[in-house]
């Protein structure tokens, strides 16, 4: 089985914007790349797991979050780099497309895209890791058995001071996805030496 990243997309990924519907609405982080290739080089799969109501409040349609997301790939591509799988969530219980206005397994914080990814990717939760900038990412990474980092990118610093409040704690807090995965790298090979 492969060991995963999952990433939350807005303000992990990218700059968290509100709703957008376009990639030019937003901006990749410039540490994102790098990020990348180092989670490619260690041998994890990278999934990005997003919530997307934008859909079903009627901002964006499901082809307009399908084409950025192909955009975003196109540039991880130019950079030597890629992202093997988007999962998003266009349901939302109090959405305005009747289509949308429910709530489904696939919205964080249930465990539903992690899981599909687990499934569509031969992965095992328990060796990979869900890293966001919001306390419903690492509540995800929780349910669905994964190990959790919390960046203090997009929504983190005011995430992190709601930790006690919400009493969902992260495994690890770190500044970035890029710093996330030079932290996962450390611990690992630490484990592998005996250090841990």
């Amino acid at each position: 089985m492969h060991r995963a990243i999952f990433l939350d997309r807005d303000g992990t990924l990218i700059e968290e914007r509100g709703y957008i519907c376009r990639l030019n609405d937003s901006d990749i982080f410039s540490f994102s790349f790098e990020a990348l290739r180092l989670m490619k080089q260690a041998g994890f799969k990278v999934m990005v797991v997003t919530n997307q109501s934008s859909i079903a409040r009627g901002i964006c349609s499901r082809d307009e979050v399908e084409t950025l997301h192909s955009d975003i790939r196109q540039e991880c591509l130019k950079r030597q780099t890629a992202i093997d799988g988007f999962y998003y969530c266009p349901f939302h219980p109090e959405g305005t497309i009747e289509e949308y206005r429910k709530n489904h397994p696939w919205r964080k914080p249930g465990p539903g895209m992690i899981q599909q990814a687990c499934l569509d990717f031969d992965i095992d939760p328990k060796c990979s890791y869900m890293i966001g900038d919001d306390l419903i990412d690492i509540e995800t990474g929780k349910n669905a058995g994964c190990k959790t980092i919390l960046v203090l990118t997009g929504k983190g610093m005011e995430m992190q001071k709601k930790i006690t409040s919400a009493g969902i704690v992260p495994g690890m807090i770190t500044g970035n996805i890029l710093t996330a995965i030079r932290d996962i790298l450390d611990v690992e090979s630490k484990k592998s030496t005996g250090k841990a």
